[in-house]
């Protein structure tokens, strides 16, 4: 059998005594979607960090296709290569256009000349449906815009895995849907994707798994008529019941 394209074994991390992971078991298959649910401060947001060496574990270890990335003598830079990751602000470089923002890992990381990177993003841009916007700066564009930009940012180099913080949250609502719709594109055409999300209905109609972070912990985890349907432990019960409301 093939290694999982991530695997988390016992992953611990804290900030000023305050454990925010206390052992985190993960694997996410390749073509998986993994849908990371729970309240603001479960972890969510710091277990994506970890995986894209923005922080360091405390214990623990990550493994990246069979690679221990969590060993101090790997290269934290070739290591986030392989990784697509957008996060809850669009982070495009401002003085860049759109185009330059999308094709930027692809010459500098990846050493494609300037002609051929151009070439594949305005095809990534066309695919996001931005491509009559590829010369524009972020300023010029909405949010929704400038969120399937960083997205289109995201995979231009084909990463492994796709990593997705809350990319909906900082959205007007009319804009939620336009994102929502690219990731599941990106989901169907085969992406493995780890997502934290507060959309659940996204999630419901759109993870393979679904996983309940709460202090820390993955109290509960499996498919989303599981977790949704049927959910076991009482804070998923009680978590759950507020979007029912």
């Amino acid at each position: 059998m093939r290694d999982p394209v991530l695997r988390l074994d016992g992953v611990r991390k804290s900030f000023d005594g305050h454990d925010v992971l206390r052992g985190i078991d993960l694997t996410v298959e390749q073509g998986e979607v993994v849908a990371l649910i729970g309240a603001s401060g479960s972890g969510k947001s710091t277990l994506l960090r970890t995986i894209n060496l923005l922080e360091r574990v405390d214990d623990g270890q990550i493994w990246l296709s069979g690679l221990d990335i969590t060993d101090p003598r790997v290269n934290a830079d070739l290591v986030r290569a392989r990784i697509g990751v957008v996060f809850q602000q669009y982070n495009l470089f401002p003085h860049m256009t759109v185009l330059e923002n999308v094709t930027m890992a692809m010459r500098h990381v990846q050493g494609r000349t300037r002609r051929d990177a151009d070439a594949a993003g305005l095809q990534l841009l066309d695919r996001v449906g931005l491509a009559a916007k590829a010369g524009d700066h972020p300023d010029r564009l909405s949010g929704g815009q400038q969120q399937r930009a960083a997205i289109a940012r995201a995979i231009a180099t084909s990463p492994e895995v796709l990593l997705l913080d809350e990319i909906t949250s900082a959205l007007d609502p009319e804009l939620v849907t336009e994102v929502l719709d690219l990731v599941r594109t990106l989901a169907a055409d085969g992406a493995t994707i780890l997502m934290a999300t507060h959309e659940m209905a996204f999630a419901r109609d759109v993870a393979h798994r679904v996983v309940f972070l709460d202090a820390g912990l993955i109290l509960e985890q499996g498919s989303p008529a599981e977790v949704f349907g049927f959910p076991k432990e009482r804070r998923t019960q009680e978590f759950l019941a507020r979007f029912r409301a």
